[in-house]
């Protein structure tokens, strides 16, 4: 016989973990942080390649979830949407912090940007993320934001505190390479 999911009983669980959250407990903040750790750690990859660079993104946005938790309303939208957006923009500070991993030179406003053709739509999760895990770092932040994200280049030199022109290059660099990982990964 098979299990059965009850959305009611998943949906009852989590409305208690976040009144808990609401609250202060830190049981429920635990059980919480558990049950997302794996999506949002994944998130948190694509900016770093550093495990503990990555954790530190992490918990610094699950503070955040954890602080703002109070303003959140189960009936305006998705936990998990909410968390992410918090996590994603303690990553984005987090690099902001580390400014050396960009060039932060003006480029060529003149480069040309490569068309917005939605390459990944045909591979699975774990290929996507080993995908962008060959990119460097500052190029793989840049093409999540703009090819997983739909972050236009101006929101991420936004963002990033960098130059269009620096961001146009990123993106660039990242298609030339992402294009041969996938033609090598096609032929093979």
């Amino acid at each position: 016989m098979l299990p059965t999911f009850d959305l009611n009983t998943e949906n009852t669980i989590l409305n208690t973990l976040i009144d808990g959250c609401k609250k202060g407990d830190r049981l429920s903040q635990e059980k919480l942080y558990k049950q997302f750790y794996p999506a949002l750690f994944s998130l948190c990859k694509l900016f770093f390649d550093d495990n503990h660079e990555a954790l530190s993104a992490l918990n610094n946005g699950m503070l955040q979830v954890f602080k703002n938790i109070a303003s959140f309303d189960v009936q305006k939208g998705s936990l998990f949407n909410w968390m992410y957006t918090l996590v994603r923009n303690a990553a984005l500070t987090n690099l902001r912090n580390k400014k050396t991993i960009f060039d932060t030179k003006q480029l060529a406003d003149n480069i040309e940007l490569p068309a917005k053709e939605n390459l990944f739509q045909t591979l699975e999760s774990k290929e996507l993320y080993h995908t962008f895990s060959i990119l460097p770092q500052s190029t793989r932040a840049v093409c999540k934001l703009y090819y997983l994200d739909d972050f236009t280049v101006k929101e991420i030199a936004v963002l990033l505190q960098i130059s269009d022109g620096t961001i146009k290059w990123h993106l660039s660099e990242g298609r030339k390479q992402l294009k041969k990982i996938l033609q090598k990964s096609m032929t093979i």
